[in-house]
């Protein structure tokens, strides 16, 4: 049975988004405009930004301008608009050269003929132009100085008609008289459908009449009337841009040499009308530009013209660029063009940038409020927050000797209940549900283990009823000390559970340790082998034995943006309100910021916060408000966080009306202190976190902490999230 052919054709996937494109993330971007939104910048703003600078493996905005930049200098230093001279004169010289050679080697020629002939060439004008003109009417001797000088004529009209209709010079090369007639009336043609067109006397059947009859000269494939004008207006108008950008002398050597196109008068006629038509139906063309050429490369006017045409497209791309920077969205720019003049390379780069910004706009990260402006949403802020708190686990995690050992049941008393475990619990293992998780995860993966380890046993820390020995299961092996000091890394623990092939036993009595294999003994090898992962690892829920009330006091004074303490600021308050939202619910946590004045702030307002140039520290406010919301949480730990880099500087007066002065006066250190001293009598747990090097605001707040029994921390700006984070887990383990 003969088998039918198929004919199968591969390319890009046109009819909506590629079905099998990967899925976009957005994660850079969202940190990159979340980083700028807590700098100060609005989101509009910091979307564009990031649009502009681009990611990591993503090339911006700004790259793909100066690339345009670059193409368009490339142009102008390398090519001149004289190619059309310099290729008449060239043919113009090899014809005369042609001429001298038939007139010598003609022995019947008269004599005085041939002078007459050699003296005519000889004087022949400096100007192509005018020597052309002076030899239009020369009796050729030599048949192939005639064709050569016929050239000059067809190249001159195949320039002429390139100029305004692009493929024209190819098309028309060794055209016969039957050819230059049918372009001669296809132009008579579009001149009248143009000038119906202007008057509205037009229909769509003429046009259609038009394109049946004519088509071939126009490779764009216009279908209507204003396309068709729109294509010849731009090639038009950069023919006389073209022009317009040659030296006088060089344009009027042109324009004489025009008549002689194709021999023939009637096709400058009708190219003029042309013209004229075209600049009245669409002056919004640019005709009187310029451009300067330095290179060395000469162009004919066809050549000339579409280097003209692709100045114009870079700059309308450089536009594009501009305005998507500003407030256009990216789907106005011109991909096709972007492919055409940059390689495909800067298209897919501007269709992922395009595609970036839809999906954010579209996503649950950007909403717009009810004046209009774009804001962070509060999956964004809390996606940011997991982000910053996982910096600081991590810089937590790093600081040789300064790890935080967690005990088992410091948290409370267990519920009988488990659950995943999270960074910064303290809770037990829960040994049974971790095993559990990992043989169900990696039950196809299941391989029996080559080496146990008889030497590692389930610490009492981890499980303190729970004894494991080695007679008894000696192929269990788990981490050292069963339990979780540090975020683990992305991998996974470096420890493996192996399944028992005898049962656990439960002694209170230590056992003795079992012989060491020797080297004739084989290898063990009963036991499927387990890898414990993160997400195996279960905890044992416990009852918080005490609830605390944490107040954030960050300083919000324009020193702080001016030191570049700002975005470290926010990012910190951040962390640790993602820290207590998703880890330690019953914790409440209020963040304040001071400046000139105080203000109780939400995550969402705090990251939307600009910097203002406004001066004070107006600590003794932030304070205040601090222990009214102490107050409103009797029966809980008072927990003071402060993260300042100035002595206060300002405070409120008895009316409610800060009064600043610098430096600090008495009134303004006197009203701080009182109000530190209430949050003594709470039995608040302070801690202040210095900023910056200053000897009076280390003496100041060393004074500060010593009042209520606290501490100061001066960390660098990068590690302000990791202190504050740390610092407040320490409280919560001395409570």
């Amino acid at each position: 049975m003969a088998t039918r052919d198929h004919a199968y054709r591969y390319g890009r996937y046109e009819d909506g988004p590629d079905p099998l494109a990967p899925p976009l993330d957005l994660s850079e971007a969202l940190e990159s405009v979340a980083e700028d939104i807590m700098a100060g910048y609005s989101p509009e703003q910091a979307l564009r930004e990031y649009l502009r600078r681009g990611g990591r493996d993503r090339t911006g905005l700004d790259d793909l301008s100066g690339r345009i930049q670059q193409r368009r200098r490339e142009l102008l230093e390398r090519h001149n608009l004289g190619g059309t001279l310099q290729e008449v004169k060239h043919l113009l010289d090899e014809a005369v050269l042609q001429e001298r050679g038939q007139l010598a080697r003609d022995v019947t020629m008269d004599d005085t003929d041939r002078a007459f002939r050699e003296l005519r060439l000889q004087e022949l004008p400096d100007s192509p132009a005018a020597a052309v003109a002076n030899l239009a009417e020369y009796d050729w001797q030599s048949r192939d100085a005639r064709k050569t000088f016929e050239r000059i004529r067809d190249l001159l009209g195949r320039e002429q008609l390139e100029a305004r209709f692009q493929g024209m010079k190819q098309a028309l090369e060794n055209a016969t008289e039957e050819d230059r007639a049918a372009i001669t009336e296809m132009l008579r043609d579009l001149n009248e459908l143009l000038d119906k067109h202007a008057r509205g006397e037009d229909t769509p059947e003429e046009f259609e009449r038009f394109m049946a009859k004519h088509g071939d000269a126009f490779p764009e494939q216009p279908q209507s009337i204003e396309e068709l004008i729109d294509a010849l207006a731009k090639r038009s108008a950069a023919a006389q841009r073209m022009l317009n950008s040659m030296t006088p002398e060089q344009r009027e050597e042109l324009m004489a040499l025009s008549q002689q196109a194709f021999g023939s008068p009637e096709l400058m006629e009708q190219l003029a009308r042309l013209d004229s038509g075209l600049q009245s139906l669409r002056p919004g063309e640019d005709w009187s530009g310029s451009e300067q050429f330095e290179g060395q490369e000469g162009l004919g006017l066809g050549d000339g013209t579409g280097a003209l045409q692709d100045l114009a497209d870079l700059d309308r791309l450089a536009e594009q660029l501009a305005g998507a920077s500003d407030r256009s969205p990216l789907s106005t720019i011109d991909v096709d063009a972007l492919a055409r003049h940059l390689g495909e390379d800067a298209a897919v780069s501007a269709r992922d940038l395009a595609a970036i910004e839809r999906a954010m706009r579209n996503s649950d990260f950007l909403r717009r409020g009810a004046d209009g402006d774009l804001r962070l949403s509060p999956a964004a802020i809390r996606r940011l927050g997991r982000s910053l708190l996982r910096d600081a686990a991590n810089r937590l995690s790093s600081r040789t000797g300064q790890r935080d050992t967690r005990h088992a049941g410091a948290a409370g008393e267990q519920t009988g209940a488990s659950r995943p475990w999270e960074f910064g619990d303290s809770e037990p293992w829960d040994v049974g549900r971790t095993i559990t998780n990992a043989i169900v995860r990696g039950a196809p993966d299941l391989r029996v283990a080559p080496q146990p380890n008889p030497d590692l046993r389930v610490t009492p820390q981890a499980n303190p009823d729970l004894r494991v020995t080695p007679q008894a299961n000696p192929d269990l092996r788990v981490a050292p000390k069963g339990r979780i000091e540090e975020p683990p890394p992305e991998g996974g623990f470096d420890t493996v559970a192996t399944l028992p092939t005898q049962q656990t036993t439960r002694t209170s009595q230590p056992t003795k340790e079992p012989p060491r294999r020797t080297k004739e003994q084989p290898r063990r090898t009963t036991g499927p082998r387990i890898r414990i992962e993160v997400g195996d690892v279960e905890v044992r829920e416990t009852e918080a034995r005490t609830r605390a009330a944490v107040a954030l006091l960050v300083d919000t004074s324009y020193s702080m943006a001016a030191e570049g303490r700002w975005l470290p600021m926010k990012r910190t308050a951040l962390a640790l309100h993602q820290l207590v939202a998703t880890r330690f619910r019953n914790d409440d946590l209020q963040l304040i910021s001071f400046g000139r004045l105080a203000q109780q702030q939400t995550v969402e307002s705090l990251t939307a916060m600009p910097p203002v140039h406004e001066q004070g520290t107006n600590l003794h406010h932030a304070l205040a408000l601090a222990n009214r919301f102490f107050r409103a949480h009797p029966g809980t730990q008072p927990v003071l966080l402060v993260v300042t880099d100035g002595e206060p500087t300002a405070h409120l007066l008895p009316g409610g009306t800060p009064w600043f002065n610098y430096p600090p006066d008495r009134e303004t250190l006197a009203a701080t202190i009182t109000e530190l001293d209430r949050v003594g009598r709470f039995g608040a747990q302070t801690t202040f976190f210095r900023l910056g090097d200053d000897p009076g605001l280390a003496q100041f707040l060393t004074a500060m902490a010593r009042r209520v029994q606290g501490t100061v921390v001066a960390p660098d700006p990068s590690d302000l999230g990791a202190a504050v984070v740390g610092e407040y887990l320490r409280n919560r383990r001395d409570r």
